[in-house]
């Protein structure tokens, strides 16, 4: 059986109107279950997002990342520029779980996560408090402009510029310390490119939750495009059982539908009208649907008020609704958890090897070697060494591959949190004592951290002979 998912040829000459037909889309109001569930996610992640860049870590906020000194701060973690293949991991992980609950239950992640659709769902909150419900709404817009209008008006976007400034000054304080962010922007002693990043995202977070919205989703979203290729007829999707639900009519809650050839779905339109990008689910599987949910609790109150079987629209999949049983272990969904498994295993590892120093070894690049006036032959090294902790340490250095060596130079640094210090130094040796032309060697860097601990980090390199 193939795996492809048919695809339902809508007539445009038959195509009852909907909102999605309509120049501007006004979203009605809803309670249920997916529409509770959406909002306590959506109230978490905020609160998330607006609190994190608060709290406290030691002397500084717990993230933090801070492109001026080139490392990244999360919590008792500093990520730094040397260690940017766990930010790579760490995307492809996030690349990966989307994948893998793309194919087990479509969009959710547009549904109930996305920040488009939480902001938009904020603002048309909003909206709908100070204009009112869905018909007040659009009434509200087509009549004339009066002062009941114009300060409605006033007051929504007033509030909408506010949480976008909000939001803005949020995003930055994760990237420049968040007390001093707000006192500098407040008391008009900012940059000027934080007050263009300021007005720049204030600007983007209102006129996509307030004004494009689902155009968003629609036009602009690469991923409404590409999920496609990671459904299947065995993907959970918000789906209308149309063997149940047609045909389509009204009728009286009194009468037997069955009797009068109709199915369950009395054509109320209420599916769509809570829709948040104004598709009809009745005319099958969309790319603009965001798996959010809200025509399910929309139907299921109209069918429990008919006193009908709940679920005509459900989380379901295509072979479900043809009466088989849905395959859920199978080779794609297997295929990407797998994928998603190895690379947290590769994040873990590389997080765990992470060393609280870093040595490069850097050879003279304008001799190999040079003999010096006693008639030793030397060769010229730089140490460059980065001191990745928060606290000052003092390292010193020791070598192995030559029995006889004289190390020239200082041996013993100090050097200042997050900096890197470089030592020019030298190896020399008796060239009597040397069997091969190229020699390994190697050095080593140790340091004692505050609490005790010993830590020390050795890098290769070579000793090269005049033989």
């Amino acid at each position: 059986m193939s795996d492809k998912i048919i695809v339902k040829v809508i007539d445009p000459s038959t195509e009852k109107k909907t909102k999605h037909n309509e120049s501007k889309i006004y979203v009605r109001s809803v309670t249920g279950f997916f529409t509770a569930l959406r909002q306590k996610i959506n109230w978490i992640l905020m609160l998330g997002f607006f609190l994190l860049p608060w709290i406290p870590y030691g002397d500084r906020q717990a993230v933090l990342f801070d492109l001026s000194a080139q490392k990244f701060n999360i919590f008792g973690l500093i990520i730094w520029p040397q260690d940017l293949v766990l930010l790579a991991v760490l995307l492809m992980i996030g690349a990966y779980a989307l994948f893998v609950i793309t194919t087990f239950i479509g969009r959710v992640w547009c549904g109930f996560t996305c920040p488009q659709t939480i902001w938009t769902f904020v603002f048309i909150w909003i909206e709908e408090k100070i204009e009112g419900k869905m018909n007040k709404r659009k009434k509200l817009d087509e009549q004339p402009n009066n002062f009941q209008k114009i300060w409605k008006k006033a007051l929504k976007h007033t509030l909408w510029i506010a949480i976008s400034l909000i939001t803005s000054l949020t995003f930055l304080a994760f990237f420049i310390p968040v007390k001093e962010l707000y006192i500098d922007v407040f008391t008009l002693n900012s940059s000027g490119i934080i007050y263009f990043w300021t007005v720049f995202f204030t600007l983007c977070t209102y006129a996509n939750a307030g004004w494009m919205r689902e155009i968003m989703c629609l036009h602009m979203c690469p991923y409404a495009r590409f999920q496609s290729a990671m459904f299947d007829k065995d993907t959970f999707t918000v789906s209308y059982d149309a063997k149940r639900g047609d045909s389509r009519g009204p009728r009286s809650r009194k009468v037997d539908h069955k009797a009068l050839g109709l199915g369950d779905c009395i054509d109320c339109n209420l599916c769509v009208q809570v829709c948040p990008t104004g598709i009809d689910i009745r005319d099958g599987l969309q790319y603009e649907c965001i798996n959010c949910g809200a025509c399910i609790d929309a139907c299921d109150d109209v069918m429990d008020k008919m006193g009908y079987e709940k679920n005509l629209i459900s989380y379901t999949t295509e072979t479900q609704l043809e009466g088989k049983k849905t395959n859920i272990i199978r080779s794609k969904l297997v295929g990407y958890a797998s994928v998603l498994l190895i690379m947290i295993v590769v994040f873990i590892y590389f997080l765990m090897t992470i060393q609280p120093i870093k040595l490069d070894i850097i050879r003279d690049r304008n001799q190999l070697y040079r003999i010096s006036s006693e008639g030793m032959l030397e060769n010229v090294y730089t140490l460059k060494i980065l001191n990745k902790t928060e606290q000052d340490l003092t390292y010193t250095f020791t070598f192995t591959g030559l029995n006889d060596f004289t190390w020239q130079g200082i041996n013993e640094v100090s050097v200042k949190a997050g900096e890197i210090f470089t030592l020019p130094m030298s190896i020399s040796t008796d060239p009597y004592n040397l069997k091969k032309k190229v020699i390994d060697i190697s050095f080593t860097a140790n340091a004692i951290l505050e609490d005790g601990d010993s830590v020390s980090v050795t890098a290769n390199s070579k000793f090269f002979n005049e033989l």
